[in-house]
C-alpha cells in the first residue's frame, strides 16, 4: 500500500484542473481511508523515500522502489517519455535517453570517429572493437559530466546510447546496412557482445554507459514503408537468422537496453509484440533490463497511413506498455505515452504496470550512478580532454587501416616512392565518405586528397573531382574561406575574412501548431563580433553569454569574390543573400566580381524535441561550381600523372536513414540499383582509357556490383566509411606501410536479378549463407600483399553431441610483408534433417605475422553454435558428419594452401 501518493497526485491534479478526472483515479487505485492524511505526514513520508533512493548502503531495488513509491502516477508517466522532466519535489533531474554511439560518440559536438559500423565489422576483430567502444564510452563520460556541470539536460548529453544496430544486413539495397555489421548472425552477435561490453564497461558496481541492441526484431528494410510494413517470417528464419545476435546481446554481453522496431512482425507491431518482447525478450533470454520504441514507433499504431492496427492513442500506448515497451521516444508524432493517464482512468492498463516500467527505467539511472556521489562513481573522472586525444586518433587510423578491403591487385599495389599521382573523383576531397551516418564531428579529417598529398607532397598531386555523385548531389562541395570570402577595413579596402556580429535571441508564444515550435528572433544590437578565415563555425557556448549551448543568432557579412565564372549552389542553414537578393537554387557568378554576402542564422535549442543546433552540427556555408567541365578537369588532372587513384561510390548523403531521396538506382535512402551512378562509371571508363594504371577505392555502406571495375582497372580497395583517418590510413595501405587486411562483411553481387522483392524476409537466396548464384567478391573476401599459407588442420575425429569442438591450425607468412591475418571458421550440416545453410561461419581470428613467421592458430566452436535450426525454431544439437573448413575464407572460394578442411563425426 502506498501510504504517500494519495494527496500529491490529488493536489497536482487540483492545481492543473485536472481533479475531475485524477480524483476518482487516485481513490480507485489507492484506497479512500488514506485521502485524509495530514499533509504533513506525506511530506515526511516523501522526505524519507528522497533520503532512502539517495542511500547508498541500501540494496538498487529498494533505492529504486522508494523512489517510484514516491511518485505520483502523473509523475511516473512523464519519466516514461524519452526526454523525462525533472521532479523538483523529489530532487530527480530531468534527464535524456536519446543519445548516440553507433562508431564514436554522434551528435553531441567533437568526438573521435571510427569508421562505421560496416567498416567495423571489416576489421574481423573482436578485441579491437572493444577496444575502441571503450574509447568511445571513455568520451562519452567526459562529455556527460562536463554537460550535468554545465545543468544540461538535452538529447545527446546522456548516458543511454541506443547503439548498436545488430540487424541483419540481408539485402544489399537497405541504406541503413551500413549501421550493422552485416549479414552474418555469428560475426555480427560476436561483434555486437564485444562492442557492448566496451560500452557498459567492467565495473562490478556501475554501467559505465547504457548499450542499446536494436531494432528488435525483424527489420531490415524498405525505408520508405518501415512505418505501415508487416514482414511475414517463419520460426524458422527468424531463429536462424534474425534473433542470434540479439540472444547474444543479451545472454553473453547483459545488455541493458533493447529498442524494439516500427515494423509489425506476423501481424503485430514489433513494439506490441507478446511473442517478440515477452516470450522471447524476457522468457526465453531473461532479459531484465529496458526496452524502449524506436522513435514513433507507437504512434504508428494508430496512424492511419502506418499499422492502424488500433483507431486509440490510448490503447496504443496501454498495448506497448503491456506487451513490455517501458520507453516511448515520441519526436516528430510527440509522446503517446502521454495518453497513459486516459488509459488508466479508462482501465485500459494497470498502474502496476507503469510502476514497472518506471521501475526498469530507474534501474538503468541508479546503476549509471546518476543519484549517487561523483565521488563514487570511477568514470565520473574521465577527464573531457580525453575526447579526441591523440592516442584515441591514433586507435582510429588503426581501425581504417584494418578496415580496408583489398578486392583486386594486378601487382600496381603497394605503389612505388615517387610517383605521380592524380586523385580523380567525387569522393576524393569529399568528407561525408569519411563519416557515414549517426557521427559525430570529427577532431581531425583526412580525406583521400588531403592523405596523400601529406604522404607524397603535394607537389606530386593534382585533383579533379571528375563527375558529381549523381545528377546534382556533389562531393566536391567547398568552405567558403579567405580565398574568396572579404570584409572592408575602414580605410575601405578589402580584407580577407567574413565579419561575424552575434546577438541575443528572444522567444515568443507558439502561434503555428500545425508545426510545433517557439518561433525565435534577434534581438537588440550586436554583442560580440570577430572576422573569420573560413565560414565553419563549432561553438558550443554562446558568444552572447558565454554560456554552453544558449541560443544566439549570427549575421554574416561579406563580399565574395569568385575565382572562375559559372553557376553556383550555395549549402548551409539559414536565410543567405547577395547583393540583397535571397538566394534559391544556383547563381550565375563572374570570375573577379565582387558580391555582396549575407547571411543570418539562429543557434536554437527546441524545446520540443529537446535538441540543441550548435550540438547536432558545425554551421558551414559551401558551394560548389556546376558550370565546370568536371570530366575535362579530370583529364588535364591525370595527364601528367603515374597512377591514377579513383575515389568513387556514394555517400551517407543518399543512403541512409528514411532519406528525401528519390534517383535512379536510389529510392529514400535505399537502393534500387547495386551499380555506380552512371556518371561515374563513365568517369571510369575515361580514365581507363588513358593507358595509366587505375587503382579505384570505394565509398559505400553498401555491397557495390564493380562488374567492369574488376575486369578492367588494376586495383579496387572497398572503404566503406572508413572514419576520420581515412586519407593518413588510405595512404599507408597504398604505399605498403600496412598491408591490406579487411575482409568482407557482406557479399558483394553481381546484379540483383533473382532477388525476392525487398521486403520479402524469407532467407531463400539471399546472403552467402542462402544465395545460389555466382557473386562477385564473397562474404569473407579480401586479398593481402604478403602469402599467408595454411596447413596442418588439428581437429577431433568424432566428438559428442553436446561437447564443444577445439581445432588448430598452421599459419605461415610465406610472403615478405609483415601483416595481419584474418582466420575463419567454418561449418557444414549435410546430415541435418532439415533444410541448413550452404555453410556457416562459426569462428575467427585475427593473427599479426611477420614476414617468414609461423604460428598455431586455435579456435573453439561452442556446443551451442554445433546446432541446426528446426522448422518449428528450435535449436537441436548436430548429429552427422560435421564439414569444417578453416582458413583465408569460404570453402568453393579459398583455395589450394588458403584453407583447410576435415570431416568431425558428431554422435
Amino acid at each position: 500500500m502506498k501510504q504517500h501518493t494519495f494527496v500529491t497526485p490529488v493536489a497536482t491534479a487540483v492545481k492543473k484542473g485536472l481533479a475531475l478526472t485524477l480524483f476518482p483515479v487516485a481513490l480507485m487505485l489507492t484506497g479512500c481511508s488514506q485521502s485524509q492524511a495530514p499533509a504533513n505526514q506525506a511530506e515526511q513520508s516523501v522526505q524519507q523515500q528522497q533520503a532512502d533512493y539517495l542511500n547508498t548502503a541500501l540494496p538498487l531495488k529498494d533505492r529504486v522502489k522508494a523512489l517510484v513509491d514516491s511518485m505520483t502516477l502523473e509523475e511516473k508517466i512523464a519519466q516514461m517519455y524519452n526526454d523525462a522532466p525533472a521532479i523538483e519535489r523529489l530532487g530527480v533531474p530531468a534527464y535524456d535517453y536519446w543519445n548516440e554511439a553507433l562508431h564514436g560518440v554522434a551528435r553531441a559536438g567533437e568526438a573521435t570517429v571510427f569508421p562505421q559500423a560496416i567498416g567495423m565489422a571489416a576489421m574481423w576483430d573482436r578485441e579491437f572493437l572493444n577496444d575502441i567502444a571503450t574509447v568511445i564510452s571513455d568520451e562519452g563520460r567526459a562529455k556527460h559530466h562536463a554537460f550535468k556541470a554545465q545543468g544540461i539536460s538535452y538529447r545527446y548529453a546522456g548516458l543511454t546510447y541506443w547503439s548498436p544496430n545488430i540487424n541483419i544486413f540481408r539485402d544489399p539495397r537497405w541504406g541503413r546496412g551500413q549501421e550493422t555489421y552485416g549479414e552474418d548472425p555469428y560475426l555480427t552477435g560476436e561483434l555486437g557482445v564485444a562492442f557492448i561490453n566496451g560500452l557498459q564497461g567492467d565495473d562490478d558496481t556501475y554501467l559505465k554507459t547504457a548499450a542499446t541492441a536494436k531494432h528488435f526484431a525483424v527489420h531490415n528494410g524498405p525505408e520508405i514503408t518501415r512505418h505501415s510494413d508487416n514482414y511475414v517470417v517463419s520460426d524458422k528464419d527468424l531463429y536462424e537468422t534474425y534473433l542470434p545476435a540479439f540472444e547474444k546481446a543479451v545472454v553473453d554481453a547483459d545488455v541493458e537496453a533493447v529498442m524494439c522496431a516500427y515494423n509489425r512482425v506476423n501481424g503485430m507491431p514489433a513494439c506490441g509484440s507478446d511473442m517478440l518482447l515477452k516470450d522471447i525478450l524476457r522468457a526465453e533470454y531473461g532479459f531484465d533490463g529496458h526496452v524502449m520504441s524506436d522513435c514513433g514507433a507507437i504512434a504508428d499504431f494508430y496512424d492511419r497511413k502506418a499499422h492502424a492496427s488500433t483507431r486509440s492513442p490510448a490503447a496504443a500506448a496501454a498495448w506497448a506498455v503491456n506487451s513490455g515497451t517501458d520507453l516511448n521516444c515520441g519526436v516528430g508524432t510527440l509522446s503517446s505515452f502521454a495518453n497513459l493517464s486516459f488509459a488508466v482512468q479508462k482501465g485500459f492498463i494497470d498502474e502496476s504496470l507503469i510502476d514497472q516500467a518506471v521501475t526498469r527505467l530507474f534501474m538503468t539511472r541508479f546503476k549509471l550512478g546518476m543519484f549517487d556521489p561523483d565521488t563514487s562513481v570511477p568514470y565520473a573522472s574521465i577527464p573531457l580532454d580525453s575526447v579526441g586525444s591523440q592516442e584515441h586518433l591514433s586507435m582510429t587510423q588503426q581501425a581504417s587501416e584494418k578496415s580496408l578491403v583489398l578486392l583486386k591487385n594486378n601487382g600496381v599495389l603497394p605503389l612505388k616512392p615517387g610517383v605521380k599521382v592524380a586523385v580523380i573523383g567525387p569522393n576524393g576531397d569529399n568528407q561525408d565518405v569519411l563519416l557515414g551516418n549517426y557521427n559525430g564531428l570529427p577532431v581531425n579529417p583526412v580525406t583521400v586528397l588531403d592523405g596523400i598529398e601529406n604522404a607524397v607532397g603535394p607537389e606530386n598531386v593534382t585533383y579533379a573531382p571528375g563527375s558529381a555523385l549523381i545528377a546534382d548531389i556533389y562531393g566536391h562541395w567547398q568552405t567558403l574561406d579567405s580565398d574568396v570570402i572579404f570584409h572592408r577595413d575602414e580605410q575601405g579596402q578589402l580584407q580577407p575574412g567574413a565579419q561575424v556580429s552575434y546577438f541575443a535571441v528572444e522567444r515568443s508564444k507558439m502561434t503555428d501548431f500545425s508545426h510545433p515550435h517557439f518561433p525565435a528572433t534577434m534581438t537588440g544590437s550586436a554583442a560580440a563580433t570577430e572576422t573569420l578565415s573560413e565560414l565553419t563555425i563549432r561553438n558550443m557556448h554562446s558568444p552572447v553569454s558565454g554560456n554552453m549551448l544558449e541560443d544566439y543568432g549570427m549575421v554574416v557579412k561579406a563580399e565574395v569574390v569568385p575565382r572562375e565564372s559559372g553557376s553556383y549552389l550555395f549549402d548551409g542553414k539559414g536565410t543567405i543573400t547577395l547583393n540583397g537578393k535571397a538566394v534559391e537554387g544556383a547563381v550565375a557568378l563572374e570570375a573577379g566580381q565582387s558580391y555582396s554576402l549575407e547571411i543570418q542564422h539562429i543557434f536554437a535549442t527546441d524545446p520540443v524535441s529537446n535538441t540543441a543546433d550548435n550540438l547536432l552540427r558545425e554551421w558551414q556555408l559551401r558551394w560548389v561550381n556546376q558550370s565546370t567541365s568536371l570530366l575535362a578537369d579530370a583529364k588535364k588532372a591525370a595527364q601528367n600523372a603515374d597512377v591514377i587513384v579513383m575515389a568513387v561510390g556514394i555517400s551517407p548523403r543518399i543512403e541512409g536513414e528514411e532519406m528525401p531521396v528519390k534517383l535512379d538506382g536510389f529510392d529514400y535512402g535505399d537502393r534500387s540499383s547495386i551499380a555506380l551512378p552512371a556518371e561515374q562509371q563513365a568517369l571510369i571508363k575515361a580514365m581507363h582509357k588513358l593507358g595509366k594504371p587505375v587503382v579505384l577505392v570505394n565509398f559505400s555502406g553498401s555491397a557495390m556490383a564493380l562488374n567492369w571495375e574488376q575486369d578492367n582497372v588494376d586495383a579496387i580497395v572497398q572503404a566503406f566509411y572508413p572514419g576520420e583517418a581515412t586519407g593518413t590510413a588510405l595512404a599507408r595501405v597504398l604505399w605498403g606501410e600496412v598491408s591490406p587486411s579487411g575482409r568482407l562483411p557482406v557479399t558483394f553481387y553481381r546484379n540483383l536479378e533473382g532477388f525476392a522483392k525487398f521486403d520479402d524476409y524469407d532467407m531463400t537466396n539471399r546472403t552467402y549463407r542462402y544465395f545460389e548464384g555466382e557473386v562477385l567478391y564473397p562474404f569473407g573476401y579480401g586479398l593481402s600483399y604478403t602469402d599467408m599459407q595454411y596447413s596442418a588442420l588439428q581437429a577431433p575425429s568424432s566428438l559428442t553431441a553436446g561437447d564443444d569442438l577445439s581445432l588448430s591450425v598452421t599459419l605461415k607468412n610465406a610472403g615478405n610483408y609483415d601483416a595481419e591475418q584474418v582466420t575463419q571458421l567454418y561449418v557444414r550440416m549435410p546430415d541435418a534433417p532439415v533444410r541448413t545453410p550452404n555453410v556457416s561461419l562459426k569462428g575467427f581470428t585475427r593473427s599479426a605475422l611477420k614476414s617468414g613467421q609461423e604460428v598455431t592458430v586455435k579456435l573453439s566452436v561452442p556446443a551451442d553454435e554445433l546446432v541446426y535450426i528446426d522448422n518449428d525454431g528450435k535449436k537441436v544439437p548436430y548429429q552427422g558428419r560435421l564439414e569444417v573448413f578453416v582458413g583465408d575464407g569460404q570453402p568453393g572460394f579459398a583455395k589450394g594452401d588458403k584453407i583447410t578442411e576435415t570431416i568431425v563425426v558428431v554422435k
